[in-house]
């Protein structure tokens, strides 16, 4: 695990770059759907605001289990879930997204090395770790980061379609 403080440091650093490009991001664009089956920005950034409590219990179920199993979390599956994510304020969203990343950290940077090398059971992974978990939460910010800049500034033409 010769990149776990590489990770730690991409965690750490996520909020802000988060904020700051959110905040760059006009009203009337933040909202602005692009298409049929396309978030808005603020959309993604409520996504990411979300999950944050679902990936900390993951965390805190690594620490606390010999072998965890988990199940997919597919945001809009459950009949009582929207298709899109609901929307609260966007002080909010990055509020809640930089607090549930504090406390991440914090558990993860009381961790063991135990703990970070323990494996568990997904359906949707060959292999899947703590340490996979934790790269997956910092891949998983700058993919949403990605499309919520490519939603913002990509002409129509160019616009990656996801089916």
């Amino acid at each position: 695990m010769m990149d776990k403080a590489d990770l730690m440091d991409g965690l750490r650093r996520t909020p802000r770059i988060l904020t700051v490009f959110v905040e760059g991001v006009s009203e009337d664009q933040i909202d602005r759907r692009r298409g049929e089956g396309f978030w808005t920005i603020a959309e993604h950034a409520n996504h990411l605001a979300q999950v944050q409590p679902m990936l900390l219990e993951r965390l805190r179920r690594f620490r606390d289990e010999a072998h965890p199993e988990f199940v997919p979390y597919l945001p809009g599956e459950d009949e009582d879930e929207p298709d899109t994510p609901e929307v609260m304020a966007q002080a909010t969203a990055l509020a809640q997204f930089a607090d549930g990343r504090r406390e991440q950290l914090a558990l993860l940077e009381r961790a063991d090395e135990q703990t970070w090398r323990k494996t568990a059971t997904h359906p949707e992974y060959d292999r899947y770790s703590c340490h996979i978990l934790v790269r997956h939460i910092l891949m998983h910010d700058h993919w949403h980061m990605y499309r919520m800049e490519e939603l913002w500034l990509t002409k129509d033409q160019y616009l990656t379609r996801l089916d």
